[in-house]
């Protein structure tokens, strides 16, 4: 009498995609954390008593709507003919309307500039 062999029952793949699944999520997880969170207890420090500098290469918006580029008074045309077609960084002051800094913005992007930044303070919290 001649025996047949067992057929072989066939492994459920889901196992394995269940572990690359897993293992995935533990790299993702130990890589993403590239920077602590500051810890709750902390106070940062003010700097309210500073004088602030912008940068040199920023078009300053005043609180009265004039522009000034390096300490010389300027409008946007005379800055975009003088400096061609690059992004241009704004820094406006607080009190700006918004309507004076969006008439800014959209001439300069009339005028030739490719992009328009605005240059703010960044908060932590």
């Amino acid at each position: 009498m001649i025996r047949r062999p067992r057929p072989r029952k066939k492994r459920d793949s889901t196992i394995t995609l269940i572990n690359v699944v897993f293992l995935m999520l533990i790299f993702f997880l130990i890589t993403s954390t590239i920077a602590p969170p500051l810890d709750s207890s902390l106070e940062l420090v003010e700097t309210s008593g500073l004088e602030g500098r912008e940068p040199p290469d920023a078009l300053i918006l005043h609180m009265d709507g004039t522009l000034s580029f390096r300490g010389a008074a300027t409008d946007p045309e005379t800055y975009m003919t003088d400096h061609g077609a690059k992004p241009v960084r704004i820094v406006p002051d607080r009190a700006v309307p918004g309507a004076r800094l969006i008439e800014i913005t959209g001439a300069l992007r009339r005028l030739g500039a490719p992009s328009v930044f605005l240059v703010t303070v960044r908060s932590l919290e």
